[in-house]
């Protein structure tokens, strides 16, 4: 091969990809599907490992800082693949706000669903049988009985609205988009946690708690880390669409 000829296959390998060149069928759909899983399982075992290595009287701070960091860090890398849900209830709101589309929405909760189910096994595998036990490998094990359930509920509503809030209007609603949108929500993590960690565990995500649930047979009140966020999901979504959307979601007085 001629000097010439080499340097012109050197370009062509260390050149970027043509912007203007559409999606191909990968990127649109399988690659989305993949990043869903991919960073689910990732936070899910971050997150569970952050509960089964904290000591007994810890507090909720390590637990607080690891899921709100870990969000920061994965909402970052993946956010131009997928858009980063890495939750059932996410993906849901963004999709009543127009976010994605219909055909993308099962298959991301499945994904996000078997992500957090890798994630918590990949946790039970790093841990002692001793402390995994404790833990119940990363669950929301803190309801015990019928008269801590309502408050439980209530918070799961009120932070996750919260939290989907932060999303709708940092990374979907056009007038309030912030390219510090994974930071905010990441932040929203962490003060949630803080808050609310005491009343309810502070999940806010059915997939950060199908996924230990699943690996340790707890599901012991499982319904409530369903019920909570989605209930909240679907009160951020109104009030984005009625409320406090722009023009091209809000659905009256356009």
């Amino acid at each position: 091969m001629e000097l010439s000829e080499a340097r012109t296959s050197f370009l062509k390998l260390d050149s970027k990809p043509d912007p203007s060149r559409p999606a191909n069928s990968f990127e649109r759909h399988v690659q989305p599907c993949l990043a869903e899983l991919l960073g689910t399982m990732l936070f899910v075992f971050i997150g569970c490992l952050s509960v089964i290595e904290n000591p007994e009287g810890g507090g909720r701070l390590q637990p607080a800082l690891v899921h709100g960091l870990a969000i920061i860090v994965l909402v970052s890398c993946f956010a131009e693949i997928s858009g980063s849900h890495f939750n059932p209830a996410f993906t849901l709101a963004i999709y009543l706000c127009a976010g994605i589309k219909l055909r993308m929405v099962a298959p991301f909760i499945a994904c996000q669903l078997a992500g957090g189910a890798l994630g918590a096994a990949l946790a039970k595998v790093m841990t002692s049988r001793e402390n995994f036990g404790k833990a119940h490998g990363g669950s929301f094990a803190m309801l015990q009985s019928d008269d801590q359930v309502g408050a439980a509920v209530m918070a799961e509503i009120a932070m996750t609205c919260l939290i989907s809030l932060v999303l709708l209007l940092g990374a979907v609603n056009s007038r309030t988009k912030s390219p510090t949108a994974p930071v905010l929500v990441g932040l929203t993590v962490v003060f949630n946690i803080m808050a609310g960690g005491g009343v309810s565990g502070a999940c806010l995500n059915p997939a950060r708690a199908f996924g230990p649930a699943l690996v340790s047979s707890y599901w012991v009140y499982h319904w409530v880390y369903w019920v909570g966020p989605v209930a909240g999901a679907l009160i951020a979504v109104a009030l984005v669409r009625l409320l406090v959307g722009d023009r091209t979601i809000r659905l009256i007085q356009k």
